[in-house]
């Protein structure tokens, strides 16, 4: 570590259980404001943010989705819930997993677990949960190749959210059915889903990805290549902003796809490197099966056959277990047209053949056609001629029936090539010399119907060469001549194509200029798009840093957050925080951490002319040593560290007050470029701000303890004033008649010495005696009354001891403390307690928060000179519970105060007798150790406070006992 005489110095940001249905999709910073609702929270308390957070980072990351809910489902039993609340959440975490061993292949655990998951929800009414498990088993079925039940699932889910009233799902499902529909028949698509999503208002990102996908897929099927790569952009930006990551790396690669299409490979690659980058730390065998197999198809187009065919291979493996999917499926078509372009035709037939077989149980027409126009090229090839005739003709008819001008043009060309390599039975009826010449005319027909669609040079560079073989010689020429005009106009559409691309990038960057969303795009090189989307991950995470961080109010907790933050984020041999020292003229380490351990505390004199740590305080900026001159001596280093050879200093800044400075030092030169310094100056803005937080707390606690202190003694002289005025007149009374009782005495001694004592003055005598005798023991067992009271309160409310007790009788001692306070200031008590109403509970902090109460009511409930009513009652629930309300007819709370009555230190009386912790305490009393609820209602009527107690309150572990502020 850099010591404090370094020499060679250079200038330089809860859905509660019982809380709103669960989103489907949530935005990044909803999920970091969970991720910092986790942090303080221990035990069961956990468990509302537990399943929340499980749910939302199911794609975002698979496995700590898997742990949390493991979490969550041990603390279950735990948690203080009713019975529907714990199998609603029991099945979201059940969902949770079913998605988590989905995305890993486990189709069969996967459905299993959401069928169980949808039962329980659909028992409890929970329409959202239910839609859940609908859409997560149409996935699954898609990777079984099972679409028409794909579809049944979707139609299921849209119901049960729309009966649930949440609209949003509803529109999500209807989106990725209308997605579906456009693969299986893209006219009836259009007229059924055509006007259903084309609104111009802003859309939520959750729903905005499935849309765009939609529209995406059908500008793709209309050749609007240009909208298409659009639209998924949007639908890549919206997925990944939402957690919807299997989504956002199948759009990155439809948009390399697009790209490919649009003769930019280069942005291709990008693109599919992209999505293959996202799904590879996944280990998702579909996302990176699809990432693999769509890398390879831009090879192939490049003609780097053999890094083609590896690529493909790996992506056939790790997708062997969905072998039933439409990826599956596609992996097939691109391995087959792979071998015919390196002339293995007999495994091109094989992986057409495989193609047929799924393409049938997908009932998707564009497979099926290319299956059979694969088949019948390979045939050909093998000289299979008649086998390779009857699969092209049921390639044209399915083309032509699915009205997919491209599959029928390319299944019209294998007709010809078939015909032209074998001597086979002309077609019926045939207008042309030869069956080749016919299927190529009947190809340009077709091309001529699609709008837009540029005739490709080599076919007619083939219609050419038929017209040659049959000796017509001028149609030969004019079918070249109009080969290289085509090539020409071809040229010309791969520039207008290319601009078309360059358009996408440009209105891509343009919103990501706007603010719209921060991820990384395609752009001119691989390199700096993968920086662009590392650094808004950073930012990203930066920010869920900071809430976490800033979440902390003891300086210690903060330094435990920074230093394992800056450790994942930076190169770090060496983390310390340096603190400004009461003194103000030297830096004392607070934090200090090497390697893993503790360095033993040292302070730094503001003054010392070589120590970075003192320059940077001093001169409160940023210093970088890149490059720690090794020369030998190293006398920078302090004794028993490492010889650190970078370093970098930042102060710590809150406002204009410096708080002290921050390093971190690495064992290798030049280790802090501008990202990483970018990111400690983050967490070193984030790190004062808490450390500013934690010392102000720190005073506001000091403050709190004292002026607890001052409360807990004016109440007791309050106490012991009203005690003594209670027992000063049982006590003078019985005083006054004793002494009047002695002179009478000595008045009848006196008699009886004489010779005048008559029989009625002992009569009399006798007769006062026994009413002074009453008089003095009601006065006596008055007082000994009182006295027994104020023991019992002074005892419960020193020692907070917990017992059984009759809750009449601890009301009745604590207003019997409090009577003369009451009668003196002209208010009356009514009080209604049941008998043999026992708790075992604290009978002491219960006293508490009915003094404090009442004295709140005497201090603010009524004005001076007002005679006021108070009522105390109590009345048992049937839940194991007591309701004790405590009401007054005085002048009631203001609304602008009544939601902060409980908070410490407020009072609308400073000054005047109130010190705002009355209520603090009660609240605090109530909540953490009696574990019940107090409410608070008031109007021009009067003020009501209402508790809920259990009759036997929560235990509390002796060594961690709740606590009273």
């Amino acid at each position: 570590m850099l010591g404090s005489t370094i020499l060679s110095a250079r200038p330089g940001q809860a859905h509660s259980l019982k809380g709103p249905q669960m989103e489907m999709f949530a935005r990044d910073d909803h999920v970091a404001q969970w991720e910092t609702a986790l942090l303080p929270l221990r035990g069961a308390a956990r468990l509302p943010a537990l399943v929340a957070l499980a749910w939302h980072v199911r794609q975002r990351d698979s496995a700590r989705a898997a742990a949390l809910a493991a979490e969550a489902l041990d603390l279950l039993p735990r948690a203080a819930l009713a019975a529907p609340q714990r199998r609603a959440a029991a099945a979201r975490l059940l969902l949770v997993q079913a998605e988590t061993i989905w995305l890993h292949g486990a189709l069969d655990d996967a459905e299993a677990r959401a069928r169980e998951a949808g039962a329980a929800l659909r028992e409890l009414g929970d329409g959202a949960g239910c839609a859940d498990a609908h859409w997560l088993q149409a996935w699954i079925a898609v990777d079984r190749g099972e679409h028409a039940r794909c579809d049944a699932e979707l139609l299921q889910a849209a119901d049960a959210a729309r009966g649930a009233g949440d609209t949003l799902r509803a529109a999500i499902a209807e989106a990725a059915m209308a997605r579906w529909a456009v693969l299986r028949d893209m006219h009836a698509a259009s007229a059924r889903w055509g006007h259903h999503f084309d609104s111009d208002e802003a859309r939520p990102a959750a729903l905005a990805a499935w849309v765009n996908d939609y529209l995406g897929l059908s500008a793709s099927q209309s050749r609007d290549l240009g909208a298409a790569a659009g639209y998924y952009i949007g639908c890549y930006e919206a997925a990944l902003a939402t957690g919807q990551l299997r989504q956002a790396i199948t759009a990155a690669i439809n948009i390399g796809g697009y790209f490919t299409r649009l003769n930019d490979h280069h942005a291709a690659l990008e693109w599919k490197q992209c999505a293959l980058d996202l799904a590879r730390p996944t280990g998702w065998p579909r996302s990176v099966g699809a990432g693999l197999m769509h890398t390879a198809e831009s090879l192939r187009r490049l003609g780097r056959l053999e890094a083609a065919g590896q690529l493909l291979q790996e992506a056939l493996q790790i997708m062997a277990p969905l072998s039933g999917s439409r990826s599956y499926a596609i992996a097939l078509r691109y391995l087959g047209d792979l071998s015919l372009d390196r002339g293995d035709y007999a495994a091109a037939l094989d992986a057409f053949t495989r193609l047929e077989q799924r393409a049938d149980a997908l009932d998707q027409a564009d497979f099926q056609s290319s299956a059979r126009r694969g088949q019948g090229h390979a045939l050909s090839c093998l000289e299979r001629p008649h086998e390779a005739l009857r699969a092209a003709l049921t390639a044209v008819a399915l083309a032509e029936r699915q009205g997919h001008a491209y599959n029928h043009i390319a299944a019209l060309r294998v007709l010809a090539m078939i015909h032209a390599r074998h001597a086979l039975p002309a077609p019926a009826p045939m207008g042309e010399p030869n069956a080749a010449l016919h299927y190529l005319k009947q190809a340009l027909a077709v091309a001529g119907t699609v709008a837009g669609y540029i005739v490709p040079g080599d076919l007619l560079d083939a219609l050419a060469r038929e017209y040659a073989r049959a000796g017509l010689y001028q149609q030969a020429y004019a079918a070249a001549l109009e080969a290289g005009a085509a090539r020409e106009q071809t040229h010309s559409q791969e520039a207008g194509n290319r601009a078309t691309a360059m358009q996408v990038h440009h209105q891509t960057e343009h919103a990501r200029a706007e603010g719209q969303h921060h991820r990384a795009l395609a752009e001119s090189e691989a390199r700096r798009a993968a920086v662009l989307q590392h650094t808004s991950a950073t930012l990203e995470r930066l920010s869920a840093i900071g809430q976490e961080i800033t979440t902390h109010l003891e300086a210690d907790a903060v330094f435990q957050v920074l230093d394992r933050h800056v450790h994942a984020l930076l190169p770090t041999a060496t983390f310390a925080v340096y603190l400004n020292a009461p003194d103000g003229a030297s830096l004392v380490r607070a934090h200090g951490v090497e390697d893993g351990r503790a360095l033993a505390p040292n302070s730094i004199a503001l003054a010392h002319p070589h120590a970075y740590a003192a320059r940077c305080a001093r001169e409160r900026r940023e210093v970088y040593i890149e490059r720690i001159a090794d020369d030998g001596r190293h006398v920078t280093v302090v004794p028993g560290t490492q010889a650190t050879l970078s370093a970098l200093y930042v102060p710590l800044l809150a406002g204009e007050r410096a708080l002290g400075v921050m390093t971190v030092q690495a064992l290798h030169a030049d280790a802090y470029g501008e990202r990483e310094r970018l990111i400690f100056r983050t967490l070193c803005a984030y790190g004062a701000v808490a450390l500013d937080n934690a010392h102000a707390y720190r005073q506001l606690q000091d403050a709190q303890t004292q002026l607890v202190s001052q409360e807990k003694l004016a109440a007791l002289g309050s106490l012991m004033a009203g005690v003594a005025h209670e027992l000063n007149t049982p006590i003078g009374n019985s005083l006054l008649i004793a002494s009047t009782m002695q002179q009478k005495t000595e008045e009848l001694d006196t008699l009886m010495g004489g010779a005048g004592m008559r029989r009625s003055d002992l009569a009399a005598y006798i007769a006062d005696s026994k009413k002074a005798s009453v008089l003095v023991m009601r006065g006596l067992t008055s007082a000994a009354d009182l006295v027994n009271s104020f023991k019992q309160v002074a005892v419960d409310r020193t020692t907070e001891q917990r017992r059984l007790f009759d809750l009449q009788q601890v009301a009745h001692e604590i207003i019997a403390t409090m009577m003369n306070r009451i009668r003196g200031n002209g208010h009356s008590l009514e009080f209604d307690i049941p008998p043999m109403l026992v708790m075992d509970s604290y009978p002491g902090p219960f006293g508490q928060v009915v003094t404090n109460l009442i004295n709140n009511a005497l201090l603010h409930a009524f004005e001076r000179g007002q005679g006021g009513q108070i009522w105390l009652s109590a009345v048992a629930l049937a839940n194991g519970r007591v309701r004790v309300t405590f009401r007054d007819n005085g002048a009631g709370i203001a609304e602008a105060h009544l939601g902060r009555i409980f908070d410490p230190f407020f009072t609308t009386k400073l000054g005047q007798g109130g010190s705002g912790l009355g209520l603090s305490i009660s609240y605090n009393i109530v909540n953490a150790l009696l574990g019940g609820d107090i409410g608070v209602a008031s109007g021009a009527g009067g003020t009501t406070f209402t508790l809920e107690l259990p009759l036997k309150a929560p235990r509390h572990d002796p060594a961690h006992p709740a606590a009273i502020y």
